[in-house]
C-alpha cells in the first residue's frame, strides 16, 4: 500500500532582516533627518521671534507718538 497524498513540509520563508550595515545606514539616515528637522525648526523659530520683536517695537513706537 502506498501512502495517500503526503503533504510535503514547506520550509518556512526566511524573514527579510536587514544586515548590520543596512541597519546602521538606516539608523544614521534617521539621525541625520532628525538633526536637519531640528535645525529647520530652530531657524523658523528665530525668524518668527525676530518678526514678533519687530512688530512689538513698531507697536511701542505707535503708542508713544501722540495722536491728534
Amino acid at each position: 500500500m502506498e501512502p495517500t497524498c503526503r503533504k510535503e513540509k514547506e520550509k518556512p520563508k526566511p524573514k527579510e532582516t536587514p544586515n548590520r550595515g543596512e541597519r546602521a545606514k538606516h539608523k544614521s539616515a534617521q539621525h541625520e533627518l532628525k538633526q536637519r528637522q531640528r535645525a529647520e525648526i530652530y531657524a523658523l523659530n528665530k525668524v518668527m521671534t525676530d518678526l514678533e520683536q519687530q512688530q512689538f517695537e513698531a507697536f511701542c513706537k505707535q503708542m508713544q507718538t501722540p495722536t491728534e
